[in-house]
């Protein structure tokens, strides 16, 4: 009779691999460090939206900037996008569940943030900072 296989734990207890060897953490800081994606993943936290609508929850992003980031987000199927038939095709976004998923790190990046980095601390990017997501 074959051995009994355990499901993974749903959090992991093992240390992670270092930086220099781990391709995962390298693609997860690849993707935050790609700007406005943590801010637009942040602000369809709050629920599905048109581009017009995620502009207005992230003062200073431009339409072409938030079309290309988008795009990309949609392609790494972070985001997904509901194009409704309406006199005036819109375009819904809304976050898949891979998306969802990664709300968790961001939550806790952003708590982080808030204890400890002041609020003066200009952005590496050079992007206007923002107050909260």
């Amino acid at each position: 009779m074959p051995a009994r296989q355990d499901p993974p734990p749903a959090h992991r207890t093992e240390h992670p691999q270092s930086a220099d060897t781990s391709p995962a953490i390298s693609r997860a800081f690849a993707l935050l460090s790609n700007g406005w994606n943590g801010l637009i993943l942040m602000a369809l936290a709050k629920g599905p939206a048109d581009s017009a609508q995620i502009r207005e929850r992230i003062p200073g992003i431009s339409s072409r900037t938030l079309a290309r980031r988008l795009r990309e987000l949609t392609a790494i199927d972070l985001v997904t996008e509901d194009v409704r038939p309406e006199p005036s095709s819109r375009t819904r976004y809304a976050l898949s569940p891979h998306g969802s998923a990664f709300l968790i790190p961001l939550a806790v990046l952003f708590l982080w943030a808030e204890d400890h980095l002041p609020a003066s601390t200009p952005p590496a990017s050079g992007r206007p900072a923002t107050t909260g997501p």
